[in-house]
């Protein structure tokens, strides 16, 4: 699989350059020097890339996080405006033919290349901590009267891997969360990416949040460590309960598989949450039955970290009425309301309702993979209770 992952790296990386530089730079100069030139930028990342991830294979990501994303960061951001050049140079050129035209438009495809760039750059850099709030009213008859107007934040898919060396954007997310004044967090699962030993140096600043009826968390499919080699099953199940042990110590309150019930004025609420339950390969740990047992008769709030599971068991099995998840971080990629999401999840960010149950899916405030956020802004979800009368 390492070996299937690098061929399509080092393809998505070279090809654009093998064409750029046959069609281009080859004809523009004859100078030794600077057909040399055009290609160290890509091989001295390649380079870069193989010496991080060969010795340790795919722990070479877990193991290195903050040297992996920059390298991965600077080569999408020299990568993908040569492949819109390409793509650019193909397409225009075969309509300037079709057409006839006789003119130069290396401007064309050069224009498109600046765009892509600057685009990429935002999104490795101010994408990634322009943090939004969005605000949800969100009313039902069969919320208690008590209840009514309670402020619930959900944040969702911190990946702490990527707030080293943004400790001080993260200061700034917690504060931002507080200023909301919600009554109760909620957090929907991947603290982590792979290692427990991510939250080294940050569990101080996640012990900012505050809400008066506390900080209700679950596990998503990257706390369990399942992507990283370990050398030992035992050591994947004590860095799991390492993970567990800390969250707890921060004080949030980390349901799995298992139910907390709120009371305010006399009247109470359930808060479930489960374990990660995705769609293949992701972990399938959940146990709604088990988690909702006992709640008979009360409003529920269900934490769930993957939204496919609202289709695979919460509608056709449950009656519960709000369900919260992320998981999903819209890839990443948001455009006019658009995200390469949708081919993957029919639910993948926002508000979805059916039979008098409703879903909602919050994009994540970290990142997956590297860090680069366009459009899909780290989102912070500020949920206003309505008790309808």
């Amino acid at each position: 699989m390492l070996l299937r992952f690098l061929l399509i790296f080092v393809a998505i990386l070279l090809l654009p350059d093998l064409y750029i530089y046959a069609f281009y730079v080859a004809r523009a100069t004859q100078h030794t020097a600077l057909r040399i030139a055009y290609w160290l930028p890509s091989l001295v990342l390649l380079a870069c890339f193989l010496v991080l991830l060969l010795p340790q294979g795919i722990n070479g990501m877990a193991n290195h996080p903050t040297a992996f994303s920059r390298i991965v960061s600077l080569i999408f951001l020299l990568t993908l405006p040569k492949l819109v050049f390409v793509v650019s140079s193909l397409v225009v050129s075969l309509v300037a033919f079709l057409l006839r035209l006789h003119c130069s438009l290396l401007i064309v495809h050069w224009s498109l290349s600046l765009i892509a760039f600057l685009a990429i750059l935002y999104g490795l850099t101010l994408g990634v901590t322009h943090f939004q709030v969005k605000e949800l009213a969100y009313s039902s008859a069969k919320l208690p009267p008590a209840f009514d107007g309670l402020r619930a934040v959900q944040i969702s898919d911190l990946h702490a891997a990527g707030w080293h060396g943004r400790e001080g954007a993260l200061r700034r997310l917690m504060d931002r969360i507080n200023e909301l004044k919600p009554d109760v967090i909620f957090f929907t699962g991947d603290l982590v990416n792979q290692q427990s030993r991510e939250l080294d140096g940050l569990e101080d600043i996640l012990r900012l949040l505050h809400a008066p009826y506390g900080i209700y968390s679950i596990l998503g499919n990257h706390d369990y460590g399942t992507y990283y080699a370990w050398p030992s099953r035992q050591a994947e199940r004590d860095n799991l309960r390492q993970l567990i042990d800390r969250e707890r110590a921060m004080g949030w309150k980390l349901l799995l598989n298992e139910h907390d019930l709120l009371s305010i004025g006399g009247d109470t609420i359930a808060i479930v949450g489960v374990e990660n339950d995705g769609e293949p390969p992701f972990s399938q740990m959940a146990d709604l039955p088990r988690a909702a047992q006992g709640t008979e008769g009360y409003f529920h709030i269900l934490l769930t970290h993957n939204p496919t599971h609202w289709r695979r068991e919460v509608l056709p099995a449950t009656d519960i009425e709000l369900s919260l998840s992320g998981h999903t971080h819209a890839m990443q990629v948001r455009l006019f309301g658009w995200s390469p999401a949708r081919w993957k999840y029919p639910e993948w960010g926002g508000l979805y309702t059916q039979d008098g149950q409703a879903l909602y899916v919050n994009i994540g405030l970290g990142c997956a993979g590297f860090p680069f956020r366009l459009g899909a802004r780290p989102e912070i979800t500020l949920i206003t209770l309505n008790a309808e009368q």
